[in-house]
C-alpha cells in the first residue's frame, strides 16, 4: 500500500542582509588579495616579513568589509526603528542625515518628512476624537452605537440617562435586553411614543449604518421631542383660538346689540306701530349672523378633517384641460402639451387646480388680462405653475392666514386647503411675483412618487397655512 504521507519540504535558510553584504565586500576583495600573498610568498622575503605583511593585508581586508557592513546596515537599522516607532504611535524619533544631495540621505529625510505627517495627521485625529467625545457626553441626544450582533459598543451621557443605567452595565447588551431592538430592525414613524426606564414621551428616531475595523455598525440616535411638540402646539392652540375668537366675536357682538335693542323695544308699552318691522329687522341680521357663524365653522372643520390623499397614477395633461373646461368667465390657455404622470390623489390635486384657477381669473378680470398654465417634470418632481395678469400680490402680512380674502364674498380658505393638499403629498404650494410682466404666479410643486408624510401632532396652525387673496 503506498502511503499519503508528504515528505517534508526542505526550506532554504536565506542569508541575513548583513552577512550577505559581507560576503560580497569580501568577495570584491578577494582577487586582489589572492594575487598580493601570491605575490608575498613567491618572491624572496624573509618569513618575518611574509607573516607581517600577510596579517596586514588580511587585517585590512577584513576591516575593510567590515566597515562596509556597518555602512550599509547602520542606516537600515535607523529607518527600521523609525518605522517601528511609528507603528508603535511615537512619531518623535527622527533619523540623522538628512540630505537631498545623497540618495540615502534624501531616503531618511522622506522618512522624516513622513513621521512628521502621521504625527501632525495624529494629532488631529485626537483632537476630532476628544471633540467628538466631548460633544458625545455634553449633547442633550441619547446615542448609540450597536455592532453587527445588534449588542451595544457606544452610549454617551443622554443614553444612560433614557436607560436609566450606566455605561459600565450597559455596554455589551443586546439591543433586545434595551428595548431598542424595534429602532434598528423596523421603519418607524419619524416621532414615536417610547417608554423607557430614564422617561417616556415622544422621541425622534434616526439610524445609520457605519463601518469600523471592516465590520458593519449601527448608529441609533433617539431624541426627545415631546417638550417642542407640546410647544408647538400650545402656540397653534393659541394661534386657533385668537382665530376663532375673532370672528366669533365679529358675528356675536352685532348679534347681542341687537337682541338688546328688541328687548328694549318689547319692553316699551305701548309698543310703537312700526315694532314688528324693526322686530322683523333685527331677527333677520341675526338669523344672517348666526347662517355666516355656522359657515365659518364648517369651513374650519372642513380645513382640520382633510383626509390622507388615496394615491394612484394621474395624467396631468387630461386633468389640467378638465379643470381649464370648467372655467367659462376666461380662456385659460395651456403651455405644456406633454402629459406627466404624477402619483397622487387625484380629487385632491383637481381641487387644488380648481382653487388656483379660479384665484387667478378673478384676479385677470380686473385688469382684463389673461391666464395661462403650464408644468414640467424633472428630478423627481413636478412644477406646475399658473399665471396671471392681474393686479399682483397684495402688500400683505395676511397671505396664507385662513379666512382672511381680499375678494368680496371670499371665504378664506381655498389657498390654505390647496397648501394642506399640497403638504399631505409631500410638496408645496407658494404664491410669487411674476418674473416677467405683471401679476402673481401660483407655483405647485410635488414628487412625482408619493411618499407617505407623518400625521400632524396638533391642530392645524393659522400662521401655517395660507389664504386665498391676490
Amino acid at each position: 500500500m503506498g502511503s499519503d504521507r508528504r515528505p517534508p519540504v526542505r526550506r532554504h535558510r536565506r542569508l541575513r542582509h548583513d552577512r550577505r553584504v559581507l560576503l560580497m565586500a569580501l568577495a570584491a576583495g578577494l582577487p586582489a588579495i589572492v594575487i598580493s600573498l601570491a605575490m608575498l610568498w613567491g618572491g624572496d622575503y624573509s618569513p618575518k616579513v611574509r607573516w607581517t605583511l600577510t596579517i596586514f593585508i588580511l587585517s585590512v581586508w577584513a576591516g575593510v568589509a567590515l566597515s562596509l557592513r556597518q555602512h550599509v546596515v547602520f542606516p537600515l537599522q535607523t529607518l527600521s526603528n523609525l518605522l517601528a516607532g511609528l507603528r508603535e504611535g511615537d512619531s518623535s524619533i527622527r533619523a540623522r542625515g538628512a540630505d537631498v544631495t545623497d540618495p540615502l540621505g534624501e531616503v531618511m529625510l522622506e522618512a522624516n518628512l513622513l513621521a512628521q505627517t502621521l504625527r501632525d495627521q495624529r494629532l488631529d485625529a485626537l483632537e476630532a476624537t476628544a471633540l467628538l467625545r466631548k460633544v458625545m457626553v455634553e449633547i442633550d441626544v441619547a446615542v448609540f452605537t450597536f455592532d453587527a450582533e445588534e449588542r451595544l459598543r457606544l452610549v454617551n451621557r443622554a443614553g444612560e440617562r433614557l436607560l436609566g443605567q450606566p455605561a459600565e452595565r450597559i455596554l455589551n447588551a443586546s439591543a433586545t435586553d434595551l428595548r431598542l431592538v424595534d429602532c434598528l430592525r423596523h421603519d418607524l414613524r419619524p416621532v414615536v411614543e417610547m417608554a423607557f426606564p430614564g422617561g417616556s414621551g415622544r422621541f425622534e428616531v434616526r439610524r445609520t449604518q457605519f463601518r469600523q475595523g471592516g465590520l458593519p455598525h449601527h448608529l441609533l440616535v433617539l431624541s426627545d421631542v415631546s417638550r417642542s411638540l407640546r410647544d408647538e402646539e400650545r402656540q397653534a392652540w393659541q394661534r386657533l383660538m385668537r382665530v376663532l375668537g375673532h370672528e366669533i366675536n365679529n358675528s356675536l357682538a352685532p348679534i347681542k346689540s341687537i337682541a338688546g335693542s328688541l328687548e328694549h323695544l318689547l319692553a316699551k308699552d305701548p309698543l310703537p306701530p312700526d315694532w314688528q318691522t324693526d322686530a322683523h329687522r333685527g331677527l333677520a341680521v341675526i338669523a344672517g349672523r348666526s347662517e355666516a357663524l355656522a359657515r365659518f365653522t364648517a369651513a374650519y372643520a372642513r380645513l382640520a378633517r382633510l383626509p390622507r390623499p388615496t394615491c394612484a397614477p394621474i395624467a396631468i395633461a387630461p386633468l389640467v384641460r378638465r379643470v381649464v373646461g370648467l372655467e367659462a368667465r376666461l380662456p385659460v390657455a395651456v403651455q405644456s402639451p406633454v402629459d406627466v404622470t404624477l402619483d397622487g390623489d387625484a380629487d385632491q390635486i383637481e381641487q387644488v387646480l380648481i382653487n388656483l384657477v379660479r384665484n387667478a381669473v378673478d384676479a385677470a378680470l380686473e385688469t382684463g388680462g389673461g391666464v395661462t398654465i403650464g408644468w414640467k417634470a424633472g428630478d423627481g418632481w413636478l412644477d406646475l405653475w399658473i399665471d396671471d395678469d392681474g393686479p399682483g400680490l397684495p402688500a400683505t402680512a395676511n397671505l396664507f392666514v385662513p379666512f382672511f380674502t381680499t375678494k368680496p364674498g371670499g371665504s378664506g380658505i381655498g389657498l390654505a386647503l390647496s397648501r394642506q393638499i399640497a403638504e399631505g403629498h409631500g410638496g408645496s404650494l407658494r404664491l410669487e411675483t411674476r418674473p416677467q410682466g405683471r401679476g402673481c404666479r401660483a407655483r405647485l410643486r410635488v414628487p412625482l412618487r408619493h411618499t407617505e408624510t407623518a400625521p400632524s401632532s396638533g391642530p392645524a396652525a393659522p400662521a401655517d397655512l395660507e389664504n386665498e387673496t391676490h
